[in-house]
């Protein structure tokens, strides 16, 4: 990725923001120097065992942005991170801005048949990992994988000693200085990998521009202030996941770490490290309220709650909204592509907050289409396209995604959509969920929230399988609950009983023991596959 091999599209003029006051000539390097200065013993990372200031972070950075030096690391060199929400993460993301190389973020779940496929696409020299992610030995994996990928250079493992790696600690106390070219927001920052729902991975490289000026942007928006503690339990390597995090450098706050989700743990690192700002998903909440959890919690610091990821179910969103003593329920809808679209603010009425996600983000555009790209009025139904600052400039290496996925600056982001008359957007569904029935074409997003309040079904999702005769059918996949007996009868039967139009039921079942999800738990339709469909 470095100098030439820049695709064309990276320096594409008309996504150039910086004369509007959108995009500033800053990367995170300026945002944590600028909190050393200002306030060098404010807690700029806690939990998980970590107590750093922004002084001592700002110190680490430099260690450890010496140790890449010498190990021959530098402009544009891409470098993997596979690593838990961990103060490790932070520093190597910092330390890589730092030297004006490249992040690739990576799943910790990922295992090899992912890992290979990833790492080449990217080109990555380096990659740091944890020695064993629970049984499965991440570096020794990484390192076997040096010999199929010739840019391969390096594997630094945090962890017990792995034959053919560098231990993560062996990179400070070098003695050798960082560059002396600081980090310029032009340079390629960070490329990370759709969660691939619907087909294959793809690659998305932005410069610092982008989403530095999201996160900045967000920092006004959601009125964060010197005393806020910002706590995620998405991962990091998730684009939802570091957004926080970006927020919380670019504020000077305190970012709160939670290496690994379960409910329990979240409740307790929230009374904790007194979390003032909570970045969660719905399945965080769903989790949490089955279990019983929040009833009696303290959840007394929480000023924010932002929930994104997938689709909340108003109810849900109403039910913690109502858990907070001093706190209000915030959505958010992102990609990728893209970071944060849209989100409420502060103050948003109950029901705006439970029932849409909320009003665009400053730099940016929303519209929604019909089938003939024309736009739709308010409160009609369409393709969700956005355009504006934090939107990515192409996908990596892939000319053919690019061009059927931008018409003229807008790019098509594959949702469902509403915009009422106030502005406030509504997701709907996924236009590859709709099923062509006939001729009749609906989106089963409704159905499947329906389906999903049977005590009876855990998880299910419902995709086409085609047909001969009307050329495509609903399947439902279910994950049935603990020790439950679901069938196709039970299923329709419970549609009739609220009503349900007829035409939009189910008419075959797969039942399975478990889903493909990605890492902030949304179901992988692209992988669900109905027999003989």
């Amino acid at each position: 990725m470095k100098g030439s091999e820049l695709p064309p599209y990276w320096k594409n003029a008309d996504r150039d923001f910086r004369g509007t006051g959108l995009w500033l000539d800053e990367t995170a390097i300026d945002w944590i120097e600028r909190a050393a200065a200002a306030k060098p013993d404010q807690t700029a990372i806690a939990g998980g065992g970590a107590a750093i200031t922004f002084a001592e972070l700002n110190a680490k950075i430099d260690d450890l942005a010496g140790g890449f030096t010498a190990m021959g690391l530098g402009h544009g060199d891409v470098i993997a991170i596979q690593l838990p929400n961990t103060a490790e993460f932070i520093l190597s993301f910092l330390a890589i801005t730092r030297i004006g190389g490249v992040m690739q973020t990576i799943h910790l779940p990922y295992r090899a048949a992912e890992l290979e496929g990833l790492l080449a696409h990217s080109g990555a020299r380096a990659v740091i990992c944890l020695a064993r992610f629970k049984d499965y030995p991440l570096a020794e994996v990484h390192v076997g994988l040096k010999d199929k990928l010739a840019h391969l250079d390096h594997v630094f493992a945090l962890g017990e000693p792995t034959e053919g790696a560098v231990s993560y600690s062996d990179l400070f106390g070098t003695g050798t200085a960082p560059p002396s070219r600081r980090p310029s927001p032009d340079d390629p920052h960070v490329i990370l990998y759709t969660s691939g729902t619907t087909s294959s991975p793809k690659g998305v490289a932005v410069s610092a521009h982008p989403f530095g000026s999201n996160a900045r942007h967000s920092v006004k928006e959601f009125q964060i202030s010197d005393d806020d503690v910002i706590l995620s339990p998405a991962p990091f390597s998730h684009l939802y996941g570091l957004f926080s995090l970006q927020i919380g450098l670019c504020a000077g706050v305190t970012t709160y770490v939670l290496p690994a989700f379960t409910p329990p743990d979240f409740v307790a690192a929230v009374a904790e490290g007194q979390a003032s700002v909570l970045f969660t998903g719905p399945a965080h909440h769903a989790a949490c309220q089955k279990a019983g959890l929040y009833e009696g919690a303290d959840l007394s610091s929480v000023r924010l709650v932002i929930c994104s990821g997938s689709s909340c179910p108003s109810d849900l969103a109403e039910y913690v909204d109502g858990q907070l003593p001093g706190g209000q329920f915030l959505q958010l809808w992102g990609m990728t592509e893209l970071q944060a679209g849209t989100y409420n603010r502060p103050g948003d009425s109950p029901r705006n907050r439970y029932d849409t996600v909320g009003l665009v983000t400053p730099g940016n555009e929303i519209c929604v289409v019909g089938d003939d790209g024309a736009r739709l009025g308010t409160g009609e139904e369409g393709e969700l396209q956005i355009r504006g600052s934090s939107v990515f400039p192409g996908y990596y290496n892939n000319i053919e995604a690019n061009d059927q996925s931008f018409t003229d600056g807008w790019f098509h982001t594959g949702d469902l959509a509403t915009i009422d008359g106030d502005g406030y957007l509504r997701i709907t569904g996924r236009t590859k969920d709709v099923i062509n029935r006939g001729g009749v074409k609906f989106n089963p997003a409704d159905v499947e929230a329906l389906i999903g309040k049977m005590d009876d079904v855990a998880i299910c999702a419902i995709v086409p399988m085609k047909d001969s005769v009307l050329g495509e059918r609903a399947c439902v996949f279910v994950q049935p609950a603990a020790g439950a007996d679901v069938s196709l009868e039970t299923i329709t039967a419970f549609l009739d009983a609220n009503q349900m139009a007829k035409n939009k039921w189910p008419e075959h079942l797969e039942l399975v023991e478990s889903f493909p999800l990605t890492p902030t738990n949304k179901v992988m339709k692209g992988r669900l596959k109905p027999a003989g469909g």
